[in-house]
């Protein structure tokens, strides 16, 4: 028995006129996010990055060469908002992992783009997070995770 199964024991208890069969999947998924970011924060922080540097960073390594995309760009694949991402794009810069450079295409924008120093440092972190990832899902078979991956897949379309 898991602290979930502990927290419908008591809901059923309590209410037994809800229905709760839903909650233990969204209560299971919600503390296996809370584990996941916990664990790979740790990766990241080994290269002195955090989950929303880390995906900034991710994102530019994998547009490709030139390793450079427009904030509106950036801000399309990534769930924040755009004050947000000017903050995420400053801190950054301050580091010297990005640098903002004219837009070739409009002189009036600008693009991101990885420095050399940002190009080396992602790259390494993404070696350890895949690394990361591989240990954290490794108590489940390769059919296990097949069979996981293609339920969550067909759950997040409900969504998407």
């Amino acid at each position: 028995m898991d602290k979930v199964d502990k927290i419908i024991k008591q809901w059923n208890t309590q209410r037994p006129d809800l229905d709760v069969s839903a909650m233990p999947l969204i209560g299971r998924i919600k503390r296996l996010n809370d584990h996941l970011l916990k664990e790979m924060g740790k990766t990241f922080a080994v290269h002195d990055l955090n989950l929303a540097s880390f995906d900034v960073l991710a994102t530019l390594l994998r547009s490709g060469a030139p390793y450079a995309l427009s904030p509106n760009d950036l801000l399309s694949t990534m769930m924040v908002t755009s004050g947000t991402m000017t903050n995420r794009i400053d801190q950054l810069v301050k580091a010297e992992l990005v640098e903002r450079i004219t837009n070739p295409k409009d002189g009036r924008g600008f693009i991101i783009s990885l420095t050399e120093s940002g190009f080396t440092v992602i790259n390494a972190a993404v070696t350890s997070h895949v690394d990361t990832q591989t240990q954290l899902a490794s108590n489940l078979s390769a059919e296990e995770q097949a069979a996981l991956n293609t339920l969550l897949a067909k759950f997040l379309m409900g969504f998407e």
